[in-house]
């Protein structure tokens, strides 16, 4: 994309973690950015930070588990700022446990959140990003779709899911000048992850590296598409 100012993006689990730092940064290069997620006062405060640096941001409380969530979601935005240019599906939920004890329930939740919710915003998205001939996909995804993990099967099974989806949708709509592709970070330092004493934090991927990956996507020249980028830690992080 030549330029993101007065670009519309949408960035799901924008409230804290990898969704706000990306939200920031496509704020400051001028991105009109709508902001998704379920905790209402933690959208609210980065739709002010936002606006203290003088841009422009909505927040739209929304339960990516609801259907009916997705088309308020979608209504508002466009009701708002129109047709969307950017989709960072980034909000993600996981609970760990083997799979002869794991609740149906969670496993459900999981693959709704992280699959289920990116391919119907997709959906309802793409037509007009096709219309104008260019736009943007961006999944966050995790290392986790690339390898197994005991106890995290459920949250595994979601993410490789994602990477085939971001592959396939990228065959679908790359002569149509969108570009699609699947970020892949390691541990990042995010509160998804719980504070444990074998991990050092600051050996961690930052939330700010990622929204730097995004940034590599969308400013890619119009003949390549990052369609999948790998970030792990310099330094591991396990002590």
């Amino acid at each position: 994309m030549q330029s993101l100012d007065a670009k519309v993006a949408l960035v799901t689990g924008a409230g804290r973690g990898i969704g706000k730092a990306v939200a920031l940064s496509l704020a400051k290069l001028g991105c009109r950015v709508v902001l998704a997620a379920r905790t209402s006062v933690e959208l609210e405060k980065v739709k002010l930070d936002i606006q203290n640096d003088k841009g422009v941001a909505i927040a739209v409380p929304t339960d990516l588990t609801r259907d009916e969530d997705i088309d308020a979601l979608v209504r508002e935005s466009q009701r708002e700022f129109g047709a969307v240019d950017i989709l960072i599906n980034n909000a993600g939920w996981g609970k760990r446990a083997p799979v002869v004890r794991a609740k149906v329930e969670d496993w459900d939740q999981t693959l709704r959140v992280n699959l289920r919710a990116p391919m119907i915003l997709a959906q309802k998205l793409l037509p007009a990003m096709i219309a104008k001939g260019e736009g943007a996909v961006i999944n966050i995804g995790s290392v986790s779709g690339k390898t197994g993990e005991a106890n995290g099967a459920a949250y595994s099974a979601s993410k490789f899911g994602l990477i085939g989806f971001t592959e396939s949708l990228y065959e679908e709509v790359r002569e149509q000048g969108i570009k699609v592709a699947v970020i892949l970070p390691g541990f990042v330092d995010t509160p998804m992850i719980p504070p444990v004493k074998h991990l050092d934090r600051s050996k961690m991927i930052q939330a700010d590296d990622v929204a730097q990956a995004v940034l590599y996507v969308l400013n890619a020249p119009a003949t390549s598409c990052p369609v999948e980028i790998t970030i792990r830690p310099q330094r591991t992080p396990h002590k």
